[in-house]
């Protein structure tokens, strides 16, 4: 990808990624192919608020879980109900993280 490439996806992806992140992220987006660029540019990565509303509002029911593509911890989730809570609670605190994480990890599997 170019300059001007890869400060638009900062500018328009920047909140889904942690700012500690951003050097690799950097690194990773002038490194991709063509092929891959295309594809980070079409990627609609998850949003860090509708992942915490989710752990806030449905976190009992694994939504926020289920958001992120983890379909296994969704369903541990749901049938324990939240880990009786305890695990709700901590997911709504690890909500924004656990998010950004999973949109690097996307990346990261981009070639």
């Amino acid at each position: 990808m170019n300059n001007d490439q890869i400060a638009q996806f900062m500018l328009l992806n920047g909140e889904k990624f942690s700012g500690k992140d951003a050097s690799e992220i950097r690194a990773k987006l002038e490194s991709v192919s063509e092929q891959g660029a295309n594809q980070i540019m079409a990627t609609e990565w998850k949003s860090p608020g509708k992942s915490l509303w989710y752990a806030c509002f449905l976190g009992g029911f694994g939504a926020d879980r289920f958001y992120l593509g983890q379909t296994g911890l969704g369903i541990a989730k749901l049938l324990t109900g939240g880990g009786l809570g305890i695990w709700a609670l901590i997911d709504f605190w690890n909500g924004l993280p656990n998010c950004k994480k999973a949109n690097l990890k996307k990346l990261r599997s981009i070639q």
